[in-house]
């Protein structure tokens, strides 16, 4: 071991290592592209140094991983001394991982080893100018690499909004393309660049699962017959895994998560749908340009027999907490702390006493105490049916005025489309005459394509944002005039699931009062229209605790949280008895 816990630098072998990097077999030619990167490295590096060249790495993959098989060798080689000098074209082919591209460098460098790259050949990364630089270029590389990231998403959502499909077909399906040239008609020029591609029936494939269909469609079979039915006549799914496998011991194993996947997939009728990062399409709202397998009515009577089917009972939980992952501790320096839930001595006959609890401190709350204060609170956040029309037009107005601004918007970007039609025209009548070359089509292509997916994405976005706004506002409003009435006749877990769409967090203070309660949007919205705040309670005044704690009044039975008491829990039963306090408008 070193001195200093420093590692001993190893002998280097006098000599050149090539680092060479396309990004896929698809989009480029590697041979062509390495070729050209090593001619660059010769003339410019190693020809001048007159050291040997001692190796060759090269890799066919993403400059954004850092698994690449041969940088990863190359890596090792250059702890083991096997050569003194790394030589590379340009930094964006050593990666576009900035992060991990000046860790390399710094760690070539720590070895001794000379790295240097063919198209800045007198840059040294070992002063602190040089490092500098190549940092910069490191940086530079990933910013292209995010931006033709970010076009690419652009160009898939646009095209998936049109109702075209930019990934892999399903099982079913095959992905074609063909080559756009002059034959091709003028839209399909203006609308591709170099190729277009499409997606189409599998004429094998398409019969197996018209007949799983079928199958499915007559409702007396279950999944796994109907895996056994497709396997006895020798089909198949498209990547040749077999419909029943048998396992070593001899059993048959349906393989029923295939088939299930695709009596989901709306694919199958004609829709578009997407739930990604890409972006959320919601089904029946895109119809797709391919020859659906199956009519929608088909597809919706399928889930609906798959939906009746499925009789299994969600698991309950053993121990239920009406609040969990809502309720907080307000201390006494103002800070709020989440409260977890436990259940002490769960192996009693009674099954223990539940509380929100702060682990391992003095802050133990009773649940049935903290619980019995809710239903007051869904009393007191109802509207009054007659305010609904009012609340919804005012929200409205909001929504124009602060959200979307939809109609200067929209004509501006209206008017940037005609624009970029109106110059593909143009540019369309030079390239025919032969004035613009098939390299300066293509760019323009791809500038118009990434100009639109924008342009479309952003309209597309002003009336999904407004008419998703208004129809939370709707579904909102319609469940908070019934939620009063609703809530005490709906089962615990039904009511934990009321809560969590309602209630954002139930802010309780170290005596177990409901002191706040911040609701959820639009619920916190109609709120603040009403009374200014977006807050239940806000203030924690004692009349506050009073209209919470004095609605109604009920016993005490066996604890846990499926007990609710409508009475303050340091008060007694009696304190506010009657009829229980009148309900407020919210």
């Amino acid at each position: 071991m070193a001195r200093n816990g420093r590692s001993k630098r190893p002998a280097l072998q006098q000599g050149w290592a090539l680092y060479l990097r396309t990004s896929d077999e698809e989009a480029q030619a590697p041979e062509r592209s390495q070729a050209s990167q090593r001619r660059l490295i010769r003339d410019h590096l190693v020809n001048p140094s007159t050291l040997p060249n001692l190796a060759e790495y090269a890799d066919t993959y993403t400059g954004r991983a850092d698994d690449r098989a041969n940088y990863q060798q190359l890596l090792k080689d250059a702890r083991l001394g096997k050569f003194s000098h790394v030589g590379i074209a340009f930094v964006d082919r050593f990666g576009r991982n900035d992060v991990e591209g000046i860790r390399a460098f710094d760690e070539l460098n720590a070895l001794g080893i000379t790295v240097r790259i063919a198209t800045y050949p007198s840059l040294d990364p070992t002063t602190p100018d040089g490092r500098m630089v190549v940092g910069i270029l490191f940086t530079v590389a990933r910013f292209e690499s995010d931006r033709t990231g970010q076009r690419s998403k652009e160009g898939m959502l646009t095209k998936l909004l049109e109702g075209g499909w930019p990934f892999k077909a399903p099982d079913g399906y095959l992905n074609r393309e063909t080559k756009i040239n002059q034959s091709n008609s003028i839209a399909d020029r203006l609308n591709n660049a170099r190729y277009k591609r499409w997606v189409e029936l599998d004429p094998e494939q398409a019969k197996v699962w018209r007949y799983a269909w079928d199958l499915l469609l007559e409702d007396k079979h279950s999944l796994a017959e109907i895996c056994e039915t497709l396997h006895q006549r020798g089909y198949k799914l498209k990547s040749g895994a077999l419909f029943v496998r048998l396992t070593p011991s001899g059993m048959r194993r349906p393989n029923v998560g295939a088939v299930s996947r695709i009596f989901h997939n709306w694919f199958y009728a004609g829709w578009a749908v997407l739930d990604s990062d890409l972006g959320t399409v919601p089904p029946k709202t895109v119809r797709g340009t391919w020859e659906a397998l199956v009519s929608t009515e088909e597809f919706e009577r399928g889930l609906a027999i798959l939906e009746h089917r499925n009789q299994v009972p969600e698991r309950k939980k053993k121990h239920f907490y009406l609040l969990q992952r809502l309720v907080y501790l307000q201390l006494k320096d103002g800070k709020e702390e989440r409260l977890i839930c436990s259940t002490p001595n769960a192996n009693r006959q009674r099954g223990g006493v539940a509380y929100y609890c702060i682990q391992s401190s003095r802050y133990n709350f009773l649940c049935y105490q903290v619980d019995g204060q809710i239903p007051g609170l869904m009393n007191t956040i109802q509207v009054d049916r007659a305010l609904t029309p009012a609340l919804r037009q005012a929200y409205i107005e909001d929504i124009d005025q602060f959200i979307s601004k939809p109609m200067v918007d929209r004509a501006a970007l209206e008017k940037a489309l005609n624009d970029i039609t109106d110059e593909e025209t143009k540019v369309l009548g030079l390239f025919t005459a032969g004035r613009i070359s098939d390299e300066a089509w293509d760019r323009k292509c791809r500038e118009w394509r990434d100009r639109r997916a924008s342009i479309r994405i952003s309209l597309d976005g002003i009336d999904r944002s407004r008419a998703a706004h208004i129809s939370n506002l709707d579904a909102a409003l319609n469940l908070i005039t019934k939620i009063g009435i609703l809530y005490a006749r709906l089962d615990p877990y039904q009511q934990q699931h009321v809560l969590n769409q309602v209630i954002k967090r139930v802010v309780i203070n170290t005596e177990g009062m409901i002191v706040r309660v911040d609701l959820r949007s639009p619920f916190a919205y109609l709120h603040h229209k009403v009374s200014g705040s977006g807050s239940l309670l806000a203030g924690n005044t004692s009349s506050n605790r009073d209209e919470v704690g004095n609605k109604k009044t009920s016993t005490l039975a066996d604890t846990g949280s499926f007990i609710f008491s409508f009475s303050v829990p340091s008060r007694t039963r009696t304190c506010a008895s009657g009829s229980g306090g009148q309900r407020s408008i919210l």
